[in-house]
């Protein structure tokens, strides 16, 4: 079983946001089923919680139970102080701002849960899991635990155009920009993902995890149909090996053979994806109708071992 809190709160009375509720939606709506429509994610979507003790509740008990994932989102206000960093509620009062990230952290340490996920948009988002060295009892990141903020501890997350900038390219990593050739969509991509997408001058996105292999968050079609890309060995009998290519492989020759033109489209399949270049040639096309050939890539040569050693 699969749960996740996702949380956006627009509505604070001295300084309102305008794109949290609809990134919590969002979120909510892509989490919810995989690529395929199956079944993901059960959620739980809370928009504009009006005080802590609800939230602290709710957060409270999506940690609770022997679950495969718990997964919680926050989008809203952060702050930090001595003591620690806060997702902020909308009763927040001096020196009571909202929900300690501590307090979360102890929840999410003590789960049950095989895999306990945490993504944070908000300003200070970085300090999670990372208490003032002057605390008294010293948090640590427990084994299943990933944490994704938006910033580091010292910077503010920013909003665009009604959405934050952080969610946005969450957002697109869930879609399917951040997947393997297999379809998984795993915390460890979506970090990669996003710290690509931003510049050394934007905030700067945190990743933090004790876990010993990555769980994917969702899963879409594959970009090469498993039973094609299993073919990658047949193909290639070693990686270093060259596969010969002729004009029967091209459909449009005159002597085209049915088999090869087969062959052809799935290594063109490979190519598309990264896993196979032409040999002399800039397209695949030129490098059949000259009789050349085509050889693995290195992304080529890690899907051939993991076919190999039958991971695939």
């Amino acid at each position: 079983m699969r749960k996740a809190l996702i949380v956006g709160i627009n509505d604070y009375k001295d300084c309102p946001l305008l794109g949290c509720v609809n990134d919590a939606s969002s979120l909510s709506s892509i989490l919810s089923s995989n690529g395929d429509g199956s079944p993901n994610f059960d959620v739980m979507l809370k928009t504009d919680i009006k005080n802590k003790s609800e939230l602290k509740t709710h957060i409270k008990e999506l940690f609770e139970g022997n679950v495969e994932t718990a997964l919680f989102y926050f989008s809203g206000h952060g702050f930090l102080n001595n003591l620690g960093g806060y997702i902020v509620t909308p009763d927040y009062q001096p020196n009571d701002e909202g929900v300690s990230m501590n307090e979360i952290l102890t929840f999410a340490n003590q789960s049950k849960a095989q895999n306990k996920i945490i993504i944070l948009d908000c300003c200070h988002s970085g300090s999670f899991g990372s208490p003032p060295e002057q605390s008294v009892s010293i948090s640590q990141i427990t084994e299943g635990l990933t944490i994704l903020t938006a910033s580091k501890e010292n910077e503010s997350a920013v909003e665009e155009n009604g959405h934050g900038i952080f969610t946005n390219l969450l957002l697109g990593a869930l879609r399917g920009e951040a997947s393997d050739l297999m379809g998984n969509i795993t915390p460890g991509s979506v970090y990669s993902y996003i710290d690509q997408a931003l510049g050394p001058w934007d905030q700067r996105p945190i990743f933090k995890t004790n876990i010993t292999k990555f769980t994917p968050i969702r899963n879409i079609s594959p970009l090469i149909p498993l039973d094609i890309l299993r073919k990658i060995t047949l193909y290639f009998p070693t990686p270093q090996e060259e596969f010969k290519l002729d004009p029967s492989f091209e459909d449009s020759d005159k002597n085209a053979d049915l088999n090869n033109v087969e062959i052809f489209k799935n290594l063109q399949k490979f190519e598309r994806n990264g896993l196979v270049i032409p040999v002399g040639e800039d397209y695949m096309y030129y490098a059949a109708m000259k009789s050349k050939s085509c050889k693995l890539t290195a992304l080529g040569w890690r899907y051939w071992a993991l076919v190999d050693k039958n991971r695939i």
